[in-house]
């Protein structure tokens, strides 16, 4: 399965043993208001990790381009998680290509720290800008604002 089909799909590339396989993700369901992970992999013919990252910052309100181990990433998920809001979590240590995607993400960004976060297809910074906004009462506005508009392009 191509991960753009896995992608769109709502499910996740996960680790079982030795190999990693697709699973569908529970928490990839419309309104769950949970976030669910994304492994993206790269074949031969597929398009650049800038293109691929675009692609998935343009399909999804919040993308959090995230490592496993990370607590700052934890913490991050943990805000949107908190305010129920759904987004989109890469782990870039579960792809095959992470180092890559973490190059573009610092050419894209200025920053090759992880957590990189997008809302409403605008990098907001790591997990401590994320964590001011919502202090401040500015994140939750912008992920209504992204929904209004993908609910105002479902119309059309």
């Amino acid at each position: 399965m191509s991960w753009r089909r896995a992608f769109s799909a709502g499910r996740s590339l996960v680790p079982t043993g030795i190999s990693l396989v697709w699973r569908r993700s529970a928490a990839g369901a419309a309104g769950s208001g949970m976030g669910n992970s994304t492994s993206l992999s790269m074949g031969k013919s597929a398009t650049t990790p800038v293109n691929q990252i675009q692609e998935t910052i343009s399909n999804n309100c919040v993308v959090i381009f995230s490592k496993t181990s990370c607590s700052y990433c934890s913490m991050a998920k943990k805000i949107f998680h908190d305010m129920n809001v759904n987004y989109k979590v890469v782990e870039l240590d579960m792809l095959e290509y992470g180092s890559q995607f973490q190059d573009a993400l610092h050419k894209m960004t200025g920053e090759r720290t992880v957590p990189r976060i997008f809302v409403n297809g605008t990098f907001i910074g790591g997990a401590t800008d994320t964590h001011r906004l919502h202090r401040e009462g500015k994140l939750l506005p912008l992920v209504h604002q992204c929904n209004l508009k993908k609910k105002q392009a479902e119309r059309s």
